[in-house]
């Protein structure tokens, strides 16, 4: 088996330290390196036979992330392993959706690199243990992580704060109808602008949303 690898990185000195530890390896073979996922992606038209990509995430002209949405679309087989210094939510939950395989920070070895690398080709997911424990707790606490952009989009009338605060206050329907003095399907017609401004589906999720944009 001779895996064909290529890589982003807009850090040559990062860059460097990768294609070393791949080199210890006789069944992988570095192809090329792109300095942003925009001049990846240009060399991957000229020559997409590759079996693993190693992403960095923040690089200039197109990140990572946006990168891997791209080269998934185009080229589904193959294989994007995330290898950066960045572990925060956001980051984890962006690559995930955009694609990725598999998520590693830099300070691995080239053992556990090779590894992993032969993980995803089997079709694995391989991630670093603290990666792994993150990503557990994003499924179990599902925080929905969207752009400032978007944030800045989302508009609730007075109306639909005060029926957001009654329902984080745990009541129910008839509860906020009376308190608020309208009908119970008032409320559900509120409620149901609610999800759709806020893109959610259920109360919980709403209460969620609305307290970390401190709409309430």
């Amino acid at each position: 088996m001779n895996l064909k690898i290529a890589i982003a990185e807009d850090n040559s000195f990062l860059a460097r330290a990768v294609i070393e530890k791949l080199s210890f390896y006789n069944d992988l073979n570095f192809k090329f390196k792109g300095a942003n996922g925009a001049e990846l992606i240009g060399k991957l038209e000229t020559n997409h036979n590759i079996d693993v990509i190693l992403m960095d995430i923040q690089m200039p002209e197109m990140d990572g992330i946006t990168a891997t949405e791209i080269i998934k679309n185009k080229y589904p087989q193959i294989k994007i392993i995330m290898l950066t210094v960045f572990d925060d939510d956001e980051n984890i939950f962006n690559a995930i959706k955009a694609g990725a395989n598999g998520y590693l920070l830099k300070e691995i070895t080239a053992e556990n690199l090779h590894n992993c690398i032969l993980e995803v080709v089997s079709g694995g997911a391989p991630m670093t243990p603290s990666i792994a424990l993150k990503t557990l707790n994003l499924l179990r606490n599902p925080v929905i992580i969207e752009n400032t952009d978007e944030i800045e989009k989302i508009k609730l009338s007075k109306r639909e704060i005060e029926i957001l605060e009654q329902l984080s206050k745990g009541l129910n329907y008839n509860n906020i109808a009376e308190n608020l003095f309208i009908s119970p399907s008032t409320v559900r017609k509120h409620i149901e602008n609610i999800y759709k401004k806020l893109q959610v589906h259920n109360k919980m999720e709403a209460v969620l949303k609305a307290k970390k944009h401190k709409l309430i």
